[in-house]
């Protein structure tokens, strides 16, 4: 491989493993993760319950972001404790996509929320063996926030910097495709060019943003709503470039180890995220308040009303992993110079999924050919 080609490979790596949506409030990363304790009653295992195949204990990973309120709120209302019985359902928050990838792959967690470059990331650096995709869990939640005193319209992008949360991960990948589709040119590894990519961890954007040193933002939600709050102003929703405005942002994920030894299990846990999302979506402002009181609990604050509401409308939950969408963005970082070209056939398992949705009458989704069958 040609040192160029190498050195491209060897910076995606880093960059796309990073999660899609990289968390504004967790705790911070302990070894692999930070366990987190039971928060209330909903968590307790009920006296007498069964065990799912004579399993203790299920591990669950998610990151503190809203992005992943589907975990956050089938943990707080107890739905997931639930749908497992006498299984124990413990947890992990992370705050980034290597050290829940490194989980996974240890076996410190057995099943995780994570954005869709961390997931294509572990799969192709095992060669297709560490992980299965096996359900969807929301979508959206991404927008160009600008200082609307320096840019107008989006032709006024030009010339200006703009964060991305860091090199080649999924924001960073969508920005740039965005960039070229615009007619100009910037070099994606430097950042430098007609538009001046600022790689910055969603932590410190909004001070960034504050202080003048950047002139906008293509970030997740929460963050996007934080630097509304400072000034800012919205100048494009990813969601308008996409089909039906739907494009994938959190993705369920299991060892394929636990999924081949412990399917009962698996079901039960997306049995509980098919219900998470049912209540999600019929008590919206419900289900925002149990996600803020879970963030809360993990990391010690919750989020501001200001933040939470407009970020909680712009995320819609869903069960569909919108499979295109990540072959997809797939697509767009080998466009840009960042990814060689991937083989994700066999990175969905959805037949489980499937049998859950089609239980509850509902309709069955689909893997866009990168299926295991």
């Amino acid at each position: 491989m040609p040192a160029n080609r190498s050195n491209r490979s060897t910076i995606l790596r880093r960059g796309l493993a990073a999660a899609a949506a990289l968390p504004l409030l967790t705790l911070a990363a302990c070894g692999y993760g930070s366990e987190t304790k039971d928060t209330n009653k909903n968590e307790k295992v009920a006296a007498g319950a069964e065990k799912i195949d004579g399993v203790d204990t299920v591990k669950i990973g998610y990151f503190g972001n809203l992005t992943h309120a589907t975990a956050l709120v089938g943990r707080e209302q107890g739905i997931f404790q639930k749908a497992l019985g006498g299984t124990k359902a413990s947890y992990a928050t992370f705050n980034a996509g290597p050290s829940e990838i490194e989980a996974l792959n240890a076996g410190s967690i057995d099943i995780g929320w994570i954005g869709p470059s961390p997931a294509i990331n572990g799969y192709t650096k095992s060669d297709g063996k560490s992980l299965r995709i096996i359900g969807g869990s929301a979508s959206g939640g991404v927008k160009l926030v600008v200082n609307p005193a320096k840019v107008k319209s989006l032709k006024d992008v030009k010339g200006k910097k703009i964060a991305t949360p860091q090199l080649g991960n999924t924001q960073d990948v969508a920005f740039l495709n965005w960039i070229a589709d615009q007619g100009w040119k910037v070099d994606a590894q430097s950042g430098k060019g007609d538009v001046t990519v600022v790689r910055s961890d969603n932590k410190v954007t909004p001070d960034a943003f504050k202080a003048g040193s950047i002139d906008g933002a293509w970030v997740p939600e929460p963050t996007a709503s934080k630097l509304v709050a400072e000034g800012g102003k919205v100048l494009l929703d990813e969601a308008s470039l996409w089909p039906d405005k739907k494009f994938v942002i959190t993705n369920i994920i299991v060892s394929q180890k636990f999924l081949t030894e412990h399917p009962k299990v698996v079901e039960a846990v997306l049995k509980g995220s098919v219900e998470t999302n049912k209540w999600i979506n019929a008590n919206p402002d419900e289900a925002k308040a149990a996600a803020n009181k879970q963030l809360e609990a993990d990391s010690g604050k919750a989020l501001p009303t200001n933040v939470l509401d407009p970020a909680w409308k712009s995320v819609q939950f869903i069960n569909d992993p919108l499979a295109s969408t990540l072959n997809t963005e797939a697509e767009h970082a080998v466009k840009a110079g960042l990814l060689e070209k991937p083989d994700l056939k066999g990175i969905y398992d959805l037949s489980i999924l499937n049998k859950v949705l089609k239980a509850e009458g509902e309709p069955a989704v689909a893997d866009a050919g990168l299926g295991v069958n």
